[in-house]
């Protein structure tokens, strides 16, 4: 096996290991605002480095190009759909939970 080879693997093994753990956060945090963390940024990053793993791999350059823009469009899509869902939600009702001591949008709303 080369190299390439061994990288690309432990980028796909740490990218399946961020997948899972968003997985396990979507399935164990307590409230839709601590979920939506967990799949919003262990997400994005498992997918991340499964897109770099297989532009590695693949060593075609239009499929890099694809994977390296595949990758960015997920950092500058997946914070921004999160804050707008967590607003959105928010403004639906749904409360945090009561452990989270810090709540800035109550403040807001009610201005």
């Amino acid at each position: 096996m080369a190299l390439q080879q061994y990288v690309a693997a432990a980028f796909m093994a740490a990218g399946a290991v961020f997948s899972l753990l968003a997985a396990v956060g979507v399935l164990r945090l307590p409230d839709l605002y601590t979920r939506m963390h967990a799949a919003s940024k262990a997400g994005v990053v498992g997918a991340g480095l499964v897109l770099l793993a297989m532009a590695i791999e693949s060593g075609d350059g239009s499929v890099i190009i694809r994977a390296v823009l595949g990758v960015l469009f997920l950092l500058l899509t997946t914070p921004v759909s999160a804050h707008l869902l967590a607003k959105a939600a928010y403004r639906a009702g749904y409360k945090p939970i009561i452990a989270n001591n810090v709540n800035d949008l109550e403040k807001e709303m009610s201005e």
